[in-house]
């Protein structure tokens, strides 16, 4: 006579998601970018508490050239994210580029403006985490690049806070 052995598995699939309040001040806020005597620009943008967006937002925001003494060729605004893994001595950093967003191509003049509206949604953002368990973290930062026509590059990093708002 046989014997048959059945072995039953079942799989369960979940998934967690953590839902942060909208923060409650929404004031702008102004970075500035300068080099001495030479180059001074403003970038206002909407959010200034702890620069947080949700994953569906919108940057927006405005650049003011207050002094312009340098021949820019092109000004982009990049979406970087900055995954690290690992602790002390073993921590790999990884840096990746998610958007390049052309602001401006040719030389402003002083008192020039240009406007801003980035939106994140087509972009794969997924939310901040800060030092999960002291192995990982996930940050994001808004990077204002300027190129001058000796192809120099002049940078302003910001750190942004992205959240996941709760469906309704």
């Amino acid at each position: 006579m046989q014997s048959w052995l059945l072995i039953f598995c079942l799989v369960y699939v979940y998934q967690v998601r953590n839902y942060s309040p909208p923060p409650s001040i929404n004031n702008s806020i102004k970075m500035e970018v300068g080099i001495e005597d030479c180059l001074h620009i403003e970038f206002e943008y909407n959010k200034s508490n702890l620069h947080r967006y949700h994953l569906k937002d919108v940057i927006i925001g405005k650049i003011y050239f207050l002094l312009v003494r340098i021949k820019i060729k092109n000004m982009d605004l990049e979406i970087r994210r900055r995954e690290s893994t690992g602790s002390g001595a073993n921590t790999h950093v990884e840096t990746e580029t998610l958007a390049k967003y052309e602001l401006m191509d040719g030389a402003p003049v002083r008192g020039e403006s240009i406007p801003i509206r980035l939106f994140l949604s087509p972009y794969e953002l997924t939310p901040t985490h800060r030092n999960i368990n002291n192995k990982f973290s996930v940050k994001y930062y808004l990077n204002l690049v300027l190129v001058d026509e000796e192809d120099r590059r002049y940078f302003k990093q910001q750190e942004i806070t992205i959240y996941r708002l709760q469906d309704s």
